[in-house]
């Protein structure tokens, strides 16, 4: 591990040039130009009914995302809530379980396919 360190630092070493940079200057070419993009809109939203959802999940998943995932029962949804919570660190409150899997569920049988 030591000697892949060193490699590492000899790479990073390696792209610094030998003339010092003038801190602060920029080349006389330099030029900022402002744009403008246009994001996507979002083509689907969750319905109100689905607060716990939206309050728990959508900070990662698209509410598209959320509506394609196939149909489980509360038992697969409560390991998928375990699983973001221990793997991605969802700060989900265990609390809200039972209401976000009831809401989970209604969405998918909800949810044209």
């Amino acid at each position: 591990m030591k000697r892949a360190g060193v490699i590492v630092a000899l790479a990073l070493l390696a792209g610094c040039g030998t003339k010092p940079a003038t801190e602060g200057a920029l080349p006389a070419d330099f030029v900022l130009n402002s744009t403008t993009i246009a994001l996507p809109d979002e083509p689907v939203t969750l319905p109100a009914s689905a607060e716990a959802v939206s309050l728990n999940c959508t900070a990662c998943h698209s509410g598209e995302m959320i509506l394609a995932q196939p149909p489980l029962n509360a038992e697969k949804w409560q390991a998928e809530i375990d699983k973001m919570r221990s793997v991605f660190k969802a700060s989900i409150d265990p609390a809200q379980d039972p209401k976000l899997i009831a809401e989970l569920i209604a969405l998918q049988t909800a949810a044209p396919r």
